[in-house]
């Protein structure tokens, strides 16, 4: 075959996205840290031998565009020196990761003795070293302090695992349930190998390298379609970001340049600030990975995610600044700062495409407990996926999401279960519900923000808070109003309370510690008053709108 077929066109590119949700749901069934296995806080992908994007399972799409830079890396840094059976673990953020605590496993596959493809799954393990449980270090200066860095490193070679690699790598990692995750990651990459080599049995090798290229040109020739409606100029906005872990007061700004230009997009952050000299900070493949979610957001949701679809896309980023620190600076953080990445072009965007932009996204607030479980007499490790949930923006014509997550998860994000989060940690849950009034007001409101209680079950607890949304509100497009701030307040049990920085690392907090938290809502888009009055009766009639927020925000006259 010497020319792609249409239809064997769509059976390759539904193929590709087969395997990685296959992928996806066998990370989900045997990974055992509810970060994985209830938050999904992971992605699978399946690209070339190249290391060019096939399709992706995006359950946390910042993850998911580090993926292809990385396997790239990886190809190059080995060179000739791949074999079948090969496993590589990485997640240095100095050779294109996004954070250290995301280790990515990769496998090449194999055809009749021919490097085809790789495949690989990035997910977030439960401690990954450095100077403080779970991986997040509000004080930390440098990378050292962060994480046990690992660049491309094989952890099996031609079939065998290499037991000295292996140990070497957990002897620096806390808590053994990583060993079992990153098995479950090496798992789920063979299932992708197996159906790899499966496709290519019935298929053949050109025929998948024929139909693979015109995949790629269909799917580019879609992305600089969407780019052409956007009319061609250079459009700039602003995000903001609250306190580096260190000096109280410090405020930095995200500044971007977005260049359109006929079916070609630029995004130019030259002009952002410099980085901090605490974990503030990103790197390169984390910001662009914030970039690109933020645009997909903006274009067909059909489009198949594959190189084509980044092809058309330009990001420059230069090293120094906060969201591309240089060498050896502290990072954890950046993967949160998508958020004010995605408010600056949501702000340039607005003015040129009313239609498909949204509103402000409730920022990131979010906590971490470490501890001993007092009942089990075993270490846990628990990201307080529930309470950091809170609502997405509007746009013309739709509500945002209730409860949904920060923008750099887009949904992807999951709760934890009640009943589960109650067997792997000590806390016990005592309210999480949507908070009434925590929506921005807009003739289409922001997403519900919600509002979580547990007490703390551990003595001596670490507690960690890392986030923006208490020092900004998602903001408001249009006349929408902008939604409420994020608190957390923890109350000891003597009465005495606190609230933390919004990055912060406490140690000791003691047991039967009162945890609270708000999570707000997304902004409103559009002018208030013009909001369905049907609709919003109902939400008065259902607590989700207070009366005296609808005569105030709404200029609602009705009665309750």
């Amino acid at each position: 075959m010497s020319k792609a077929d249409p239809i064997l066109l769509s059976v390759f590119a539904r193929a590709f996205k087969a395997i990685t949700d296959e992928m996806s749901i066998s990370v989900q069934k045997t990974t055992r840290s509810p970060i994985l296995c209830e938050a999904k806080d992971f992605v699978t992908g399946l690209y070339d031998a190249q290391g060019n994007m096939l399709e992706q399972t995006e359950n946390l799409p910042i993850l998911a565009f580090s993926l292809a830079p990385v396997c790239r890396y990886i190809v190059e840094f080995f060179g000739d020196d791949i074999h079948e059976g090969d496993v590589i673990f990485h997640n240095d953020v100095f050779s294109m990761g996004n954070q250290n605590n995301d280790v990515a496993v990769y496998k090449p596959v194999f055809h009749e003795g021919k490097l085809v493809a790789w495949t690989a799954v990035k997910g977030h393990q439960a401690d990954i070293g450095g100077a403080v449980a779970g991986g997040y270090n509000p004080t930390a200066t440098e990378v050292w302090q962060e994480a046990l860095r690992i660049p491309p490193v094989k952890v099996v070679e031609r079939g065998k695992l290499r037991k000295d690699v292996w140990d070497l790598i957990f002897a620096n990692i806390r808590l053994d349930i990583v060993q079992h995750d990153m098995r479950a990651q090496m798992g789920a990459c063979n299932v992708g190998a197996r159906r790899v080599v499966e496709m290519l049995d019935k298929y053949g090798v050109r025929t998948f390298e024929i139909h693979k290229a015109a995949l790629f040109d269909a799917t580019r020739k879609m992305m600089e379609a969407e780019i052409a409606t956007i009319p061609n100029g250079t459009y700039s906005g602003e995000g903001m970001v609250y306190f580096d872990g260190h000096h109280v007061g410090t405020e930095f700004t995200i500044r971007v340049d977005i260049t359109v230009k006929d079916k070609s997009i630029s995004f130019d952050y030259s002009r952002t600030d410099a980085q901090t000299d605490g974990f503030v900070n990103g790197t390169f493949t984390s910001s662009a990975s914030a970039t690109i979610l933020t645009l997909l957001q903006m274009v067909n949701p059909d489009m198949p995610h594959n190189e084509g679809m980044v092809q058309p896309i330009e990001i420059k980023i230069p090293e120094g600044t906060i969201l591309n620190a240089s060498y050896p600076k502290a990072t954890t953080f950046g993967n949160h700062l998508c958020p004010p990445n995605a408010d600056a072009i949501i702000r340039a965007l607005a003015p040129v495409i009313p239609d498909r932009v949204t509103a402000g996204w409730n920022n990131l607030l979010c906590s971490l407990t470490t501890g001993i479980d007092p009942q089990k007499n075993e270490k846990y490790v628990d990201i307080g996926f529930m309470g950091l949930k809170g609502g997405s923006g509007a746009m013309k014509g739709t509500d945002g999401y209730d409860h949904i997550g920060m923008i750099d998860a887009s949904g992807g994000l999951l709760d934890q279960d009640y009943e589960m989060f109650e067997q792997q940690t000590p806390h016990l849950l005592k309210r999480h519900e949507y908070l009434p009034d925590s929506a921005g007001a807009g003739q289409w409101r922001g997403g519900l923000g919600v509002v979580t209680d547990y007490v703390i079950g551990s003595d001596n607890t670490q507690f960690v808070t890392f986030g923006d949304g208490d020092f900004e509100p998602a903001f408001g497009l249009f006349g929408g109003k902008d939604s409420i701030l994020n608190e957390i307040t923890l109350t000891y049990p003597d009465g005495t309370k606190r609230v933390p920085r919004n990055k912060d690392l406490i140690m000791g907090v003691p047991k039967n510690t009162h945890y609270h938290q708000v999570a707000g809502g997304g902004g409103g888009y559009g002018d208030p008053k013009k909001r369905d009055r049907k609709k919003l009766a109902r939400e008065i009639r259902d607590g989700i709108i207070s009366l005296e927020a609808a005569r105030e925000h709404y200029g609602y006259e009705g009665k309750a």
